[in-house]
């Protein structure tokens, strides 16, 4: 099971397209995996022939579990020069040992319902327990999509790990609509280049921290959030600091395109270091979002509103003035950062967005 993001610590096998037997070419597609992040085809290592498939479809297992051998091309070992199978016991997946240790369930005693009679972990949640306890009963099925119940086992996680808090500030948009005017784009890749420079500034906000791993980044790789029907993907721009507007308008625009047509890689959402999530486009005013773990921020752009404010002269003196205004907002977590520090990063951010 391939890495499939930073934060991600499992897979699900989805469909085999190759069986026992056939003949694959380099990087051809073997199988389809998803995770709480995106859905991927997964390429042949080389080119060869498939000799066994150790997870059924529909299992889940954790990075780094063989979920299948293969020859490579021109190796043709005889039957009888294969490695025997190995034992039942080796063959258990991390995610199986885990919960039957968990449980203390004893898998000589469970019957599996995998691919070869193996034992995946929805057998060992519906075995008893060594004390003798009542077997796990399942719940009712329920509506929810896969990606639905992948992003609330996402965020759920994200809300019990992190102290999240999110302060939000508002900032006069009048310069940031007349400039995106002249270059045809949206807000969005203005404000999120102000915002990249302002990470430059303050780094503590470019970070994972993932438990006790802390780990500051010099690159910002940008993830933006991106709403399909069915959920919620956030594909990452790699290196957003050496990018203009209209370079960044042009990326957003193409993962965006790619995310809604199920065209998006592991790589395309893979080691983002700060999110911008932008559900003003539909008309609201405010919002917490969830930070996507292990980043420590999220940077939340609410509509783009007509309103009257105050605008002072070089005089001192005051006059009314009706100008877009937008509410930004920073989910941040407080374990890593100060509610000071993210005060002081709005601040500049509004004052580099007003002077745009």
């Amino acid at each position: 099971m391939p890495q499939l993001g930073v934060s991600v610590a499992e897979g699900t096998l989805l469909i085999w397209h190759k069986q026992p037997g056939d003949r694959v070419a380099a990087d051809e597609a073997i199988c389809d995996v998803a995770s709480d992040k995106v859905d991927s085809e997964i390429p042949a290592p080389c080119a060869g022939e498939i000799v066994e498939l150790l997870v059924a479809p529909g299992e889940t297992v954790e990075i780094g579990t063989v979920i299948a051998t293969m020859t490579a091309e021109g190796a043709s070992p005889s039957p009888s020069a294969a490695p025997a199978a190995p034992e039942r016991v080796e063959r258990h997946s991390p995610v199986v040992l885990r919960v039957a240790a968990e449980r203390g369930v004893d898998l000589a005693t469970v019957v599996g319902t995998g691919a070869g009679g193996r034992i995946r972990k929805e057998d060992v949640l519906a075995a008893p327990g060594a004390a003798g306890d009542a077997a796990y009963v399942p719940p009712a099925p329920v509506e929810l999509s896969r990606m639905r119940q992948l992003i609330g086992e996402h965020m759920k996680r994200s809300l019990d790990e992190a102290a999240t808090v999110t302060s939000w500030i508002e900032v006069d948009f009048e310069r940031v609509e007349r400039r995106r005017r002249e270059l045809g784009v949206t807000a969005l890749p203005i404000v999120a280049q102000a915002t990249i420079a302002t990470l430059g500034e303050f780094g503590d906000l470019n970070v994972w921290l993932d438990g006790e791993r802390y780990v500051r980044h010099v690159d910002v790789n940008l993830g933006i959030a991106v709403a399909l029907d069915e959920g919620l993907i956030v594909p990452v721009i790699r290196g957003a600091q050496a990018l203009d507007v209209p370079a960044l308008a042009e990326l957003i625009r193409d993962l965006a395109a790619r995310a809604r047509a199920g065209a998006l890689s592991p790589d395309d959402v893979r080691d983002g270091t700060f999110t911008i999530t932008n559900p003003g486009q539909f008309g609201t005013v405010m919002a917490t979002p969830v930070i996507n773990q292990p980043q420590v921020a999220i940077l939340d752009m609410e509509a783009i509103v007509r309103r009257p404010v105050v605008i002072a002269g070089e005089d001192g003196a005051e006059t009314l003035a009706i100008h877009s205004v937008c509410v930004l907002g920073l989910s941040f977590d407080h374990r890593a950062i100060d509610g000071a520090y993210v005060a002081r990063f709005l601040a500049a951010l509004r004052a580099r967005l007003q002077d745009v």
